[in-house]
């Protein structure tokens, strides 16, 4: 399997794309556009749902992960993040994608590129796909403190 190297961003033209292709982009448009709403719908809504990233640790919830979402929107800092590189990997009920986000964090002056590795799982439920986990972690440790060093000042997630 070839890894897609033409980027999912949120704003492709959704009725062209596979369902997995637009649930994928549904959650992009909803993080880049900083929309809660169109992201709790993008998430299934239970308390079997998780999130594990570079800064929040692992969230199990809705209620956890949609609380990430709201200080990451609400907060002074702008981030962005596309996914490239990837493969799906799609059976019955659920699929996978596996791949890499690149973008930007920024506040103020300081901008910080970002390079994550990322795998998000969805299941369909109610004739649709939803989003059940993800994972993100990035991989280069100077990055990663760096990051965590503007964040932990108070700039956000």
């Amino acid at each position: 399997m070839k890894p897609e190297q033409t980027p999912i961003t949120g704003n492709e033209n959704k009725e062209a794309l596979p369902a997995p292709l637009r649930a994928l982009s549904d959650f992009y448009d909803a993080f880049n556009s900083r929309h809660l709403e169109k992201m709790s719908q993008n998430w299934v809504q239970t308390d079997d749902t998780a999130m594990d990233n570079p800064l929040g640790g692992i969230k199990r919830g809705w209620q956890e992960i949609e609380s990430v979402y709201e200080r990451i929107f609400s907060g002074p800092a702008r981030v962005y993040v596309e996914l490239y590189d990837y493969t799906i990997h799609e059976t019955g009920e659920m699929f996978y994608a596996v791949g890499r986000e690149r973008g930007a964090f920024r506040v103020g002056d300081i901008v910080i590129p970002l390079a994550i590795r990322t795998t998000r799982i969805f299941r369909m439920i109610d004739g649709r796909w939803q989003q059940v986990h993800h994972h993100g972690s990035i991989e280069d440790p100077e990055l990663l403190a760096r990051y965590q060093s503007v964040v932990k000042e108070g700039n956000n997630p």
